[in-house]
């Protein structure tokens, strides 16, 4: 028999709760706000079936541009073919969470702030360039007096 076609087709883990995480949605998922310019995660709860977003969408970051009472609408980039297509899709605020894509990078903004100030202060130039894992430093291992040479044993047969 073929499978089937449907809008949830093939979804049976994706949509799934998490363990420990069944049964009615925290209050605290309607508490949050959300503005136009937010960056947010799409990630479907399967306790909620109104708003809920077609499964390419499962998983996606996208901005908010747009907010009403119940539900936010969502810019998200799909690759069709060699470009990108703008699409927007509205979703209720229970299958959106606010991305933590950019928290490092404003703390990283932060502490450069700090770190200009300070060096402004002091007279200095300082460096706030990220750089790769460098190659660590040469060392040189000594030994142990009167090392002992191990010798593998001469193979032998007996018929």
């Amino acid at each position: 028999m073929p499978h089937s076609f449907g809008l949830r087709a093939r979804t049976r883990h994706m949509f799934k709760r998490g363990f420990k995480e069944h049964g009615p949605i925290r209050l605290s998922t309607y508490l949050k706000t959300y503005k136009v310019g937010d960056i947010v995660d799409i990630k479907a709860n399967a306790a909620e079936q109104r708003g809920m977003p077609h499964k390419y969408y499962h998983g996606r970051t996208g901005i908010v541009y747009n907010v009403t009472p119940r539900a936010v609408g969502v810019i998200v980039y799909k690759v069709v073919g060699s470009r990108y297509l703008e699409k927007r899709v509205n979703l209720r605020v229970e299958h959106v969470r606010h991305s933590k894509c950019r928290d490092e990078f404003l703390a990283r903004v932060k502490t450069n702030a700090a770190k200009k100030r300070e060096a402004k202060e002091k007279g200095e130039h300082v460096v706030l360039k990220r750089f790769a894992a460098q190659p660590r430093d040469a060392r040189s291992v000594k030994g142990q007096d009167g090392a002992e040479t191990i010798v593998p044993l001469a193979y032998e047969t007996y018929i």
